[in-house]
């Protein structure tokens, strides 16, 4: 299934449109504003356990693994991962999307947060279809609240989350690193059920049964995933605090032969009500502008 594994070392660094998706799964409890930011026991669930990628002290050197789609999400997650003191080994996965776009932001925003290392590992999930991210399936464009609040949509790749985190586990395995950071949200989200705390939480535990690092007592594993109690709007604007570039950012399902983003599937939807919500100008250009 496995078909290839390029590396990458990027050693530069650089410097209201749709309705709001309600999680539509168990409901997020709240944290405290100010709660100290501690490393839970394995298995302990992270919205419990952390609040919203509060700084916490770590050596320089420590790495960490980042997924990194090329997407708003997973580009404010490693800026958190940096802000925390990682170093940042990105990883980036071509499963067989249908187009390359956010694989080539991926690259750009890798550089611009100075990562030490950016490998993207191909993964044929497009030969087992099943969702319109991957198979000749229409991407769902124009729908309103209550559409994108019912269901999970076909834009859901299946297993995806679960594939790309256990591939991430093993990079770290390798590289000796505890930390492994993803940009799932289960606020402004699109229904996938590999975006919840209990999905993050299980597979935590998981980690830690599952590796010979783990059992032996070498790593204790933690997947960190600082955005899943934010709204969009949030997410925005702690990106901006850290200094990320959303105009490196590709977040469209449909996007055209130039990589323009359509302005209309859900992905574009939420990230468009994001920054009206955060009061700011998405800098990416749409088709209908």
């Amino acid at each position: 299934m496995i078909e290839g594994l390029r590396k990458v070392r990027d050693l530069s660094t650089g410097s209201g449109r749709a309705g709001k998706v309600a999680a539509r799964f168990s409901p997020v409890p709240q944290v405290a504003q100010g709660t100290p930011s501690r490393r839970p026991e394995p298995g302990t669930p992270l919205h419990q356990a952390r609040n919203d990628g509060m700084a916490m002290a770590h050596d320089k050197t420590q790495p960490a693994v980042v997924l990194l789609s090329g997407g708003l999400d997973s580009a404010t997650t490693a800026a958190i991962a940096r802000r925390e003191g990682f170093r940042l080994f990105a990883l980036s996965v071509d499963y067989g999307q249908r187009h390359r776009f956010e694989l080539d932001a991926a690259r750009r925003v890798a550089r611009s947060l100075g990562a030490a290392e950016h490998r993207v590992l191909t993964i044929d999930l497009g030969s087992l279809g099943g969702s319109a991210l991957t198979d000749d399936i229409a991407v769902p464009q124009d729908r309103g609240q209550d559409e994108m609040s019912t269901g999970i949509p076909i834009t859901y790749v299946p297993a995806r989350n679960t594939i790309l985190l256990a591939v991430a586990l093993g990079y770290a395995e390798v590289i000796r690193a505890a930390d492994v950071f993803i940009g799932v949200n289960a606020v402004d989200y699109s229904g996938y059920p590999d975006c919840r705390p209990e999905f993050i939480a299980s597979f935590e535990r998981l980690a830690n049964l599952a590796t010979k690092a783990g059992v032996e007592g070498a790593l204790q594993f933690r997947i960190h995933a600082p955005l899943l109690r934010l709204a969009k709007a949030e997410i925005i604007r702690r990106g901006v605090e850290l200094g990320v570039d959303y105009r490196l950012t590709h977040t469209c399902y449909a996007p055209d032969a130039r990589g323009t983003p359509c302005g209309r599937c859900d992905a574009c939807q939420i990230r468009l009500k994001g920054f009206d919500d955060a009061g700011l100008t998405d800098p990416v250009q749409y088709q209908s502008q």
